[in-house]
């Protein structure tokens, strides 16, 4: 179907508005933050509430028009890239808090809420929503169910799944169906963990149900300097093997600690290789006890220099340097390339001095910060895109970065998702036969795959052809896994 042809059967459907269709308004949505892949979709739909979002599926059903779902662009794997032949289904309008129940600790929310918003709503209770991206100002949390994120208080508090109590998800045909619950237990087959994370692969996410934790009593920030990458890793594993659970871990090595600090001023030592921020939560004589056993376990593990934020002021600069790391590095280097792996937490040291021997043999820098706890690593690879074969350098890197994590016994992503950037890494990470296990649930939700084409799950064929894993007898099982 022609985009002047689509575009006016969903503005049948929909409001004049909520169709774009000219080509120079189309370019905003050619992608996400995964800057180095762009593509025009055929045509736009801002849908305003879940039967908008239906009648779109539906239409689209009935046509054979491929859908991908958008949610505030944040993402970095490439997973809101449009097709060029569907429909970029765009939720940032459906952005109303539906129900915030203090009593039950729950909130109701449509799939465009930022991140951040909901915190700040569940604030006047004394509540909080735990996962925290670092891009949460702007991120919105049906993107975070589909991409499963974390953020730095997720080694205490746990990813979206372990926060996430139901969700409403419209299938590929336009059905509604609701997953979970307000409730501690939901009738039928568990199927919350399947949908979260699943990448708009098996349906749109319209409603989320999220759970809401009481804001701790006391919570104080440790940041530990360290001389070496691997003092700093090793660090991180005696805290935790100490018996202490931080609200968070974070580290930054010395490329990420100078861009930070020239960027907010966040009051790291710029002498250090590597820093720690460490965060303890929970009653105050409780939170005491603990500042002084990981200053004990730090300083015993070779810090340089050990500092406890003074106040909440000092306490959210110490945040605020990790949290804008990103944008920050952005400022000293044309592009850059974030990988996201996850690997133990006992690989850190062997894993960081191996990136940088790849640093070298890349001929490209790289900056590392990451989720230190949890072993999610956020290496940031530096490249200029306009220097000839500097973003295939990079690709390159990255690559061995997340076939460095499998090896160790780690994983190819954290929170991004995988959707195109690291799809060929599938082959790496599983077998033909789980691969195939991918493709049969996918089929499940979505016979005709039309939901997201091309993205998180390889075709088996592609994993045979990159020689990264072995097809059953050389053969595909099952050939019309291929049309995914």
């Amino acid at each position: 179907m022609d985009r002047a042809t689509l575009a006016a059967r969903l503005r049948d459907i929909l409001p004049a508005d909520a169709v774009v269709a000219d080509e120079e308004a189309l370019r905003p949505y050619a992608g996400d933050a995964l800057t180095a892949y762009r593509r025009l979709p055929r045509v736009v739909a801002l849908p305003g509430c879940i039967e908008e979002v239906q009648a779109v599926m539906r239409l689209c059903a009935l046509e054979g028009v491929p859908v991908v779902a958008r949610g505030a662009g944040t993402g970095l794997s490439g997973g809101a890239l449009p097709d060029e032949s569907g429909v970029l289904l765009v939720l940032a309008r459906m952005n109303r808090i539906l129900d915030l129940d203090p009593v039950a600790r729950t909130a109701r929310l449509e799939p465009g809420v930022r991140n951040l918003a909901i915190s700040e709503a569940a604030a006047p209770h004394g509540l909080y929503y735990a996962p925290d991206p670092s891009s949460q100002i702007a991120c919105s949390i049906g993107g975070n169910v589909a991409e499963n994120s974390g953020g730095v208080h997720c080694l205490k508090y746990g990813l979206t799944v372990h926060n996430l109590l139901g969700v409403k998800l419209i299938t590929a045909d336009g059905e509604l169906l609701e997953i979970g619950g307000a409730a501690l237990d939901a009738p039928g087959l568990d199927l919350l963990a399947l949908v979260t994370g699943s990448e708009g692969l098996l349906g749109l996410v319209v409603e989320v149900t999220v759970r809401l934790l009481p804001t701790p009593a006391a919570t104080r920030v440790l940041l530990a300097a360290f001389d070496a990458i691997d003092a700093a890793a090793d660090a991180v594993a005696a805290v935790i093997s100490g018996g202490i659970v931080p609200a968070g871990m974070e580290m930054m090595d010395r490329l990420a600690i100078e861009a930070a600090e020239d960027f907010v001023a966040a009051g790291y030592p710029r002498d250090a290789v590597a820093i720690l921020l460490c965060e303890v939560d929970g009653e105050p004589d409780e939170v005491e006890t603990q500042v002084a056993r990981v200053s004990e376990i730090l300083a015993a593990s070779g810090a340089t220099g050990i500092r406890v934020a003074r106040d909440a002021a000092e306490r959210a600069r110490f945040w605020a340097g990790r949290k804008a790391a990103f944008p920050a590095v952005g400022r000293i280097s044309p592009d850059y390339y974030c990988m996201d792996g996850t690997i133990p937490r006992r690989h850190l040291a062997e894993v960081l001095l191996e990136i940088e021997r790849l640093s070298a043999t890349f001929g490209l820098a790289v900056a590392n910060v990451f989720h230190a706890g949890d072993g999610n690593l956020h290496p940031l690879i530096l490249y200029d895109a306009n220097a000839e074969g500097e973003l295939d350098r990079a690709e390159a890197f990255g690559a061995r970065i997340l076939e460095l994590c499998v090896s160790v016994g780690g994983t190819i992503t954290g929170e991004h998702g995988v959707g195109i950037e690291k799809i060929d890494q599938m082959c790496v990470q599983f077998s033909a036969l789980e691969l195939e296990r991918f493709h049969s649930l996918k089929a499940a939700f979505d016979p005709d795959g039309r939901l997201n084409p091309g993205k998180a799950v390889p075709t088996l064929a592609r994993c045979a052809e990159l020689g990264g894993m072995h097809v059953h007898g050389g053969e595909l099982p099952h050939p019309e896994l291929e049309r995914f």
